[in-house]
């Protein structure tokens, strides 16, 4: 391996993980999620009514917003106040699609699940880390509507993460921080479910390309980092196994 990696860790290695619920009062769910040194604000809110296009069909909607605190990287940003950048659109977006492949909209009803994800401390995988917290969040986020009775029955139909993949000097890596991302040639967001299908994936050569061979090889280092972190996510939420409805 000609790559080393600047926390020692092996190529298909996490960085630590953690998930630390109800971080704030008043989002039915919220959660820090950690992982290495980016850290990422994750809140669920619920609101009664779904947008005009969903008026009267008795299924609900989940969005999500995305955003960057000033002081999150090295160089302090501007906020975006009165127009979003286009990576910040795309990454909510990204975020939006994700999650709502883990809702079942007809037992959630006719109420809108708003997801806020903010990133307190970026070393990269931001958008990868938002998903993997949200989803935590919106569990208990969840398991918190069905206790005050503002949920007959879970809608919580599927299990989301996601992780980011590179290379590096031709060699696949798992979960890129800052130095890597900057460094690979190849960068990729990959989201999966519980059974390891792929929701999205996000990928490009940042030099040259890559070929067949080595994309297969990047998902098979997304998918095991993946199922670590589908185990982590169910570690973070209590009641799970009640939670959870196969359809």
């Amino acid at each position: 391996m000609a790559w080393q990696r600047p926390d020692g860790r092996l190529a298909y290695e996490l960085r630590p993980i953690s998930f630390h619920p109800n971080f704030t009062r008043f989002a039915p769910g919220s959660v820090l999620a950690r992982c290495g040194d980016t850290q990422v604000l994750c809140t669920v809110s619920v609101n009664k009514g779904v947008p005009k296009f969903l008026e009267g069909t008795g299924k609900g909607w989940l969005t999500a917003e995305y955003r960057m605190l000033p002081s999150a990287t090295q160089r302090r940003q501007e906020r975006e106040l009165l127009k979003l950048s286009g990576r910040t659109q795309e990454i909510q977006r990204l975020i939006g699609r994700s999650l709502r492949a883990a809702v079942d909209f007809e037992a959630l009803g006719e109420h809108t699940l708003t997801v806020d994800a903010d990133v307190l401390q970026a070393d990269a995988g931001t958008r990868t880390t938002a998903i993997t917290g949200s989803f935590v969040a919106l569990a208990h986020a969840i398991s918190k509507l069905l206790e005050e009775g503002v949920l007959e029955r879970s809608p919580l139909c599927g299990q989301v993460a996601a992780v980011s993949v590179g290379l590096l000097e031709g060699e696949p890596f798992l979960d890129l921080d800052y130095i890597e991302d900057v460094a690979a040639t190849v960068d990729f967001n990959v989201v999966m479910n519980q059974q390891l299908g792929i929701i999205e994936i996000q990928g490009t050569a940042e030099e040259g390309s890559f070929s067949r061979t080595q994309l297969n090889q990047l998902l098979d280092v997304a998918q095991k980092g993946i199922q670590e972190l589908l185990i982590a996510q169910r570690e973070a939420i209590a009641d799970w196994e009640s939670l959870f409805v196969i359809n």
